[in-house]
Formats: structure tokens, sequence, C-alpha cells
């Protein structure tokens, strides 16, 4: 079990209690909140309290954590759009709306589930049983390329390359908005959000640096579809950078408009080219693939509307 504390400072005073250990915990979601206070765990100034306890400034706050119990990840056979394999590693094209690796709230179905399925004990074991072969990850709802390795030299060879920065990574989206200019470029400080754990956010110091480069492919009413370059790789880095210069990314219901665009079902992101030199080889290997069918037929609905 772990204990973990927080004071309520001014931002934060007047939230209900089950919002406050949501902001304030990043391992905790708001409906894992209420279970935990509904379960005795929390404490508000040394007693126990219910999750609609509106905090006052200065409060402490204490959350006994219970340990996570172990995950298991079992092999299942579901279907893997390989785009590349050999002795050493592979490259898979994952779908929008399936889970890296396993993990709470997403036991099962996840690209790990059917790597174990088509590759046995066949991928590296550094970051342990919940996420072998596992090397980077993309976000649920973001489609496209990830590479897997299947030994622990070539996973430390690739994310030395990740570290450096060395790896091409080309995403198209489709943003909110017009860009008056066919190229641009955002960089800044990105870290968690000061008030939202689940968020990142652009801060003035104490993030680490990013920068996002990003090209004009085509123009809408109300929406632009960009090719975006990456130079260093931060958590939901696009996202977040696209949000700070007001195009945030079509979908998006965290960084963007809270209106759903039921058609997408979750953000307007696909991983197309991944390139990397290649650890047994030496060479620099470069994949690309198309636009899925979700992304082509948004833009032909985009292009429908504009043309009218």
């Amino acid at each position: 079990m772990e204990l973990l504390e927080a004071w309520v400072d001014e931002e934060r005073a007047g939230m209900r209690l089950d919002a406050f250990l949501a902001a304030a915990f990043e391992q905790v979601s708001r409906s894992y909140a209420q279970t935990l206070l509904e379960q005795g765990a929390v404490t508000y100034n040394g007693k126990p309290v219910s999750k609609s306890t509106k905090t006052a400034l200065g409060a402490k706050v204490t959350l006994s954590l219970p340990d996570p119990k172990p995950l298991e990840t079992p092999p299942q056979d579901i279907a893997l759009d390989i785009v590349y394999e050999d002795d050493h590693l592979l490259v898979v094209n994952k779908p929008k709306g399936m889970v890296v690796h396993p993990a709470a709230g997403n036991p099962d179905g996840t690209l790990v589930n059917a790597l174990l399925h088509h590759c046995g004990t066949r991928l590296s074991a550094i970051n342990g049983a919940i996420r072998p072969g596992i090397v980077h990850r993309i976000d649920k709802d973001t489609s496209g390329l990830l590479v897997v390795a299947k030994d622990n030299e070539t996973h430390l060879a690739l994310s030395e390359q990740f570290a450096c920065h060395s790896i091409t990574r080309v995403y198209h989206t489709v943003v909110y908005g017009g860009f008056p200019a066919d190229e641009g470029f955002v960089e800044g400080m990105i870290a968690r959000h000061p008030a939202d754990r689940k968020r990142m956010a652009v801060v003035h110091d104490k993030g680490k640096y990013a920068y996002t480069s990003y090209h004009v492919e085509g123009r809408y009413q109300g929406f632009t579809h960009l090719s975006v370059r990456l130079k260093t790789g931060r958590t939901h880095q696009i996202r977040v950078h696209m949000a700070s210069i007001g195009h945030p990314v079509a979908g998006d219901s965290v960084y963007g408009p809270r209106k759903v665009i039921t058609q997408l079902q979750g953000q307007c992101l696909h991983a197309k080219v991944l390139g990397f030199v290649h650890p047994a080889t030496g060479k620099y290997v470069e994949f690309d693939s198309e636009l899925p069918v979700y992304f082509r037929e948004f833009l032909s609905k985009l292009a429908q509307k504009t043309g009218g």
C-alpha cells in the first residue's frame, strides 16, 4: 500500500473531493477516486469523508492507495497489420482504437496481446511482462506505425535512437482552422498540466523541450490537413502543440472542443512515416503507411463541404 498526501492550494480550493483526488494524483481517475472514498481509503484533515465534500484552502488530503493487482498478459489471436518483420524486429500498423499495452481499464485486446500470440516468447524483456517488445507508444485513438523489438539488444539500440531524436517520424493530422503559410513550427516546454494530471500542457519552465514542424497538405472549410514532423517525442506532443497555437486536432476531446465529431471517434492523427537505422544491419530503413479509411473518409467529407 502506498500513502499519498496533498494539500489544497488556491487553484483547487472548492473542488469536490473526488475531482481533487483525480487532479492531484496521476494514478487516480475520478471514478477510481469515488471507489477509494467509498472504501474509506481517503481522509480529509485526518477524518473520513464523502466524495461530495468540497475542499478548503490548506486542507490536508491523505490517500491510502492499494497495491496494484498483478496483470496477466495472455496471448490473443488478434489480427496484426505487419508492415515489415525479420529476426530482430517488426513494424506494425496499429489501428485506431487499439491500446498498445495492458493497463487498468484495458486488461486485454491490446497490441501486446496480439504480439504475444504472433511472436511467442521472442520479444524483448526490457520493459517487463506487461510491455514486452514495446519500444515506443502511440495513443489508443492514434493510428499508425510502431517498431517492436524481438530481443534486448535491438530494443536498447532503438531506444538510444529515440533518446537522441534521430528517428524519422511523420504524422498526418486534420486540425481546426486555417493557416496563412504553408509551413511552420511550434516549440515550447511540455509538462503535466498543473491542474489536471491526465493532460499535458505547454509551460514556461520545468518541462521538457519539444519541437514540432508542420506542412499544409490541404485546406478545407474550417479545417486544415497537415503533415507533421517530430524532432522530439513528448507525451501528446502534436495534440498539445497544435492546441497551444489555436489549432487543436479534429476529434480530440481532451485538448480540443468538447463537441464530438462522431465520424472520427477520437483524434484524427496517423503515424504515417517511421524511419530508423536497423540495429542489426546498420542501414537506414523507412516505412510509409497509407492514410487509413477513417482519415480518408473524413477528408472526403470535408472536401464535399468545402466544394459545396
